[in-house]
């Protein structure tokens, strides 16, 4: 009798730590709860292809939203005018680096690539591309998001003879 209530004595305490271990996940630790965190939209770029497009470390390519930089032609060269440039700045601001993306109205376009704006320690880097004139903008309806101010970025590139803007 006696080892019938330590066994339950000994149960129930271990169900008090393990209800007392699930609380302390989802008050100091969200990601334990079964809720949606920031933190799952955050990953490792592993390859740039270009101003544009990147690789992810879990495999995904990623098209950046809202921006358009020149093409690199790998099937038929030679490349657009300042695509290495586009490629070599995209590349210094995300290759190897924990980006975040941030999702529109469709996540994925007609090639399965994610559709996202992409962050480094929140820098913004699809309007860094824009703003630098190595890409322009390219609002592709229902991803609509940011257009007013990547408008705006655009113009004042343009004004400044930035990028592909130079004259």
């Amino acid at each position: 009798m006696v080892d019938k209530i330590l066994k339950f004595r000994l149960r129930y305490s271990i169900n008090k730590l393990l209800l007392f271990i699930f609380i302390i996940q989802c008050t100091v630790l969200p990601s334990g709860c079964l809720q949606q965190n920031r933190s799952e939209n955050l990953f490792r770029v592993t390859y740039v292809y270009d101003g544009d497009t990147v690789k992810l470390a879990n495999g995904e390519k990623v098209r950046y939203l809202g921006i358009d930089t020149p093409e690199m032609n790998y099937n038929k060269p030679p490349a657009q005018y300042l695509a290495e440039e586009a490629k070599a700045f995209n590349r210094k601001l995300v290759d190897g680096k924990i980006v975040r993306l941030e999702f529109d109205a469709q996540r994925r376009d007609k090639y399965h690539r994610l559709l996202a704006h992409v962050y480094v320690d929140g820098l913004s880097i699809n309007k860094k591309m824009i703003e630098e004139g190595y890409a322009k903008i390219l609002i592709i309806p229902p991803n609509e998001k940011y257009a007013d101010e990547f408008l705006k970025l655009q113009r004042k590139a343009r004004q400044e003879g930035r990028g592909v803007w130079a004259k």
